[in-house]
């Protein structure tokens, strides 16, 4: 049996997340140990959004600070991890043999939908790392057919990181502290996506926006959760999710972790 990278959907919070004791960077910390150790990572984060695929070639990721208004500590951090540019070639590969174009960056760095989570999960900034951008223009569908392309990587020892935010409106944020208790309209929706994630229930998550309680207050705009549909499709079906990690930040913020994989 082939032992294979995960697919992970990682809710990576506020940038501070760095700074602060919470249980949800406990998990992340287990997440590096929980797994072999991949030959390479590919994180799919909601903070790089193109009209059309593009994947990094950067040889050396830049650390890229796409956040203000934080402690000063926060942008003195860097993430020197190697970059992947066979990956990246790679990537595109198996996008176009599904029909899908991808482009190459050769700058792009790390943002920190990336570096942020990976800070903790591989401190050490050992393995080769890349990104591949999402497409706030397209819909859910579009990018579980992404995950399904690049499926093959894990056989090869890639992880699939999906970062993004189970919920995710920033609007309510100043509202509430770091360990607010999250009001019902944010827990109700954390919950249904986790049922259906648990329960394999892909077509009902697919169409999320019409089903789900409070989505569009939840997700004003779909770039925090597109990485979810990634994964799932890297992940192979039938899903059978399991969520490794619960908890919330700032009330509004659910910090879920998932690990996507087939039941077979």
């Amino acid at each position: 049996m082939i032992n294979l990278a995960p697919s992970l959907f990682l809710s990576h919070g506020a940038p501070d997340i760095l700074l602060s004791p919470v249980s949800a960077r406990e998990c992340w910390q287990q997440l590096g140990r929980k797994f072999p150790k991949p030959k390479g990572i590919l994180v799919i984060s909601a903070h790089w959004t193109t009209a059309e695929p593009v994947v990094s070639a950067a040889a050396n990721p830049k650390t890229i600070y796409d956040f203000w208004g934080f402690p000063e500590s926060l942008y003195q951090q860097v993430y020197p991890a190697p970059g992947a540019p066979e990956l990246a070639e790679l990537v595109v590969s198996r996008l176009g043999e599904s029909g899908i174009e991808c482009t190459i960056d050769r700058d792009r760095g790390l943002d920190h939908g990336a570096w942020v989570p990976l800070s903790v999960m591989y401190p050490d900034a050992d393995i080769p790392v890349t990104q591949l951008s999402v497409q706030p223009n397209r819909n859910s569908a579009y990018h579980l057919e992404i995950g399904r392309s690049l499926a093959g990587l894990r056989a090869e020892g890639i992880a699939i990181l999906a970062s993004g935010s189970m919920t995710h409106n920033l609007g309510y944020v100043s509202q509430y502290s770091l360990n607010a208790a999250p009001p019902d309209w944010v827990l109700e929706f954390d919950d249904w996506m986790a049922h259906h994630l648990e329960t394999g229930k892909i077509e009902a998550l697919l169409n999320y926006r019409q089903l789900a309680p409070y989505s569009t207050k939840n997700h004003p705009t779909e770039e925090h959760l597109f990485p979810l549909f990634v994964a799932i499709g890297a992940g192979n079906e039938p899903l059978n999710a399991k969520r490794l990690h619960s908890s919330f930040t700032y009330g509004v913020l659910s910090m879920a972790v998932f690990q996507c994989e087939s039941s077979t």
